[in-house]
């Protein structure tokens, strides 16, 4: 049985969860702070969710960073797969896991941290998430602790007065586009779950159900988006049907690529070239607006980690995917 540490705020710890409860793979989940977690191996860094694996020495290690434990757990555990056999959808499928870890998870944290009335929300519940029998006295130093922190983290994830527009105009665009392409498929690449769809879900467990104003944002521009959060939460009675054709992909799922290259791939290509340059902020223009922030290493990687995956496809699957990126703005990231 696989254990794992997490939180219910954390749209990753609700990513990798849900995916088990699909895969039907065996998990203990313990909660961050709960008794009995003290001894527990730490990780490098301090990321939620952690699972505490055996290394290739078979000591036990905590394990950080859902897209390579879904590639992980590919490997270990048989059935149910999260990853499209066919190259052509399994790249697509990396490209929109990347886009809902990496990108929509900035107007998770920006709407969670810039609104007042979600700033009030967040900093009285998460606390409570750690332990629920604690004294309001006690909870209160930890509440203001952690409103503090995070607000003070706006700037490295990229939200401030600068970038607000940019992030909340791309998350209604996204909600349209989703909502029109559910019309048609219940997952993103057809009648199955992809690791795609996790990524998405885990960021909309807290933009959908959670935090007060883009809970507002996701009813008003798709009820639709919100049911489908809600029965993404336990698909373990899910029997998948087939993924869609890579010879016809849709064209509502290009809808939802076009997104991805409008805002995420000119982020992507700044913030590279802003580390490479050495340079303290990432300065750049985002859908025609402005946009700056620090660099963040991390997402130099998913850069590289894309080029690497676009770069091992056959020339014909290239041909195939890159047809499919032609107009959508994502192709940017491979020429």
């Amino acid at each position: 049985m696989l254990r794992m540490l997490g939180a219910p705020g954390s749209p990753y710890t609700r990513k990798m969860r849900a995916l088990l409860r699909y895969r039907r793979i065996p998990y203990q989940l313990l909660f961050q702070g709960s008794p009995g977690t003290e001894g527990l191996p730490r990780p490098k860094v301090s990321l939620l969710p952690t699972f505490f694996l055996p290394d290739e020495d078979g000591k036990e290690v905590a394990v950080t960073d859902s897209t390579p434990l879904i590639r992980r757990f590919e490997r270990e555990f048989e059935g149910r797969s999260v990853l499209p056999e066919d190259p052509v959808l399994r790249f697509l499928d990396a490209l929109l896991e990347d886009y809902a870890d990496e990108w929509l998870t900035k107007a998770m944290f920006h709407y969670r941290w810039y609104y007042a009335a979600d700033i009030e929300k967040a900093g009285a519940i998460l606390p409570l998430w750690r332990n629920t029998s604690v004294t309001d006295e006690e909870v209160a130093p930890f509440s203001k602790m952690i409103r503090e922190r995070q607000i003070e983290r706006l700037w490295v994830v990229g939200s401030n007065d600068i970038t607000a527009p940019v992030i909340e105009q791309s998350y209604r665009r996204f909600l349209r586009a989703f909502d029109a392409h559910l019309q048609r498929f219940p997952y993103l690449l057809g009648d199955r779950p992809g690791s795609g769809d996790f990524g998405v879900f885990g960021q909309l467990t807290q933009l959908a159900l959670f935090d007060p104003t883009p809970m507002a944002v996701t009813l008003e521009e798709s009820p639709r988006v919100y049911a489908w959060v809600e029965r993404m939460e336990d698909l373990s009675g899910l029997e998948p049907g087939p993924w869609i054709s890579p010879d016809a992909v849709p064209d509502t799922l290009k809808t939802i690529l076009t997104e991805v290259g409008r805002v995420y791939a000119p982020f992507l290509l700044a913030n590279a070239q802003a580390l490479e340059q050495g340079a303290e902020r990432v300065e750049t223009s985002i859908d025609g607006k402005p946009w700056t922030q620090k660099p963040f290493p991390y997402q130099a990687k998913c850069l590289r980690w894309l080029r690497e995956a676009h770069a091992e496809l056959s020339d014909s699957e290239r041909t195939a995917v890159d047809g499919v990126l032609a107009g959508t703005g994502c192709e940017a990231l491979f020429t």
